[in-house]
């Protein structure tokens, strides 16, 4: 693969990316969604770590250090789309000596499923998966969860912060009271409203931003994960990416995680979704490490 890395990969994306390649492992390239940042995978890192991968943690374009520095400057990531992070993800993985599974969360699953579009995943698993273009169930509880980006169009062009209910709702809906409250401190910053206006308009415009092509015969092995209680991303809409993956010649596999919200990477209960996540890569990126 092109070992070359480019200026817009940060400090910290070019040593991670530095470390994997001088290392013998497999790689794993991690993508976050909206309302979260690259340091929410933290947990992960070292789990996927421990079991033999090499991993980074990919960061948006514009994207703030750490969760203070973005709620210092909430409107950092503003103007933000999907093109502009699969671009940033694509300089990753391309810049790694190996093609890398590919694991991304909320809109990082889409963005995983473009990066697998593009051939540059060794495996990829899409966790509770923003819809690409063509997915079409649009259920209440998906409108209610997007409706405080959607309902104002001057979103399109601003970050949008959630309230604590609304991040309950969205989120943090499965997991107890006081563990909502801690995940909305730790984790939760603004995000651009961008990537909600691309894919909500998606079905009814001729834009190619959250197009993926479901039988390209480069995309390779495909795990998509829904949680259970999601109500960002329902089961009706992660089922529906993935109904139209099988069309795929490569393995396409979907898996129901019981009792979870859209927190389900982030809450006490992660570690069952990142070894589900070990499991199906163990199978199918061509390498010998198991969770």
């Amino acid at each position: 693969m092109n070992t070359t890395t480019t200026t817009t990969l940060t400090a910290r994306e070019l040593d991670q990316i530095a470390q994997a390649n001088a290392s013998a492992r497999p790689a794993a390239v991690l993508i976050h969604g909206l309302w979260l940042l690259a340091g929410s995978w933290d947990a992960w890192r070292d789990h996927l770590e421990d079991a033999g991968y090499a991993v980074v943690a990919a960061e948006w374009p514009q994207e703030p250090a750490n969760v203070a520095d973005a709620r210092t400057n909430p409107g950092s990531f503003a103007g933000v789309g999907v093109q502009e992070v699969t671009d940033h993800i694509a300089e990753i993985a391309s810049a790694l000596h190996r093609r890398p599974v590919v694991i991304g969360h909320s809109f990082g699953g889409l963005l995983a499923q473009r990066i697998a579009d593009l051939g540059l995943a060794a495996a990829t698993v899409a966790i509770d998966p923003a819809p690409f273009k063509g997915v079409l169930p649009l259920p209440a509880s998906t409108l209610k969860a997007a409706s405080p980006v959607l309902g104002n169009p001057a979103n399109r062009k601003r970050t949008v912060t959630l309230s604590f209910d609304e991040f309950r709702y969205g989120f943090a809906n499965s997991v107890e009271e006081d563990e909502a409250h801690d995940l909305y401190d730790m984790f939760h910053v603004a995000a651009p409203g961008r990537p909600l206006f691309q894919a909500a308009t998606a079905n009814f415009t001729r834009g190619t931003a959250t197009r993926v092509d479901t039988r390209n015969p480069a995309r390779g092995p495909l795990l998509v994960i829904s949680g259970e209680r999601d109500n960002i991303v329902p089961r009706a809409v992660s089922h529906a990416a993935y109904r139209l993956q099988s069309r795929n010649e490569a393995a396409t596999e979907f898996v129901e995680i019981p009792g979870r919200g859209h927190s389900l990477v982030i809450d006490s209960g992660w570690r069952t979704v990142a070894d589900t996540a070990l499991e199906f890569a163990a199978r199918h990126d061509g390498n010998s490490t198991a969770a």
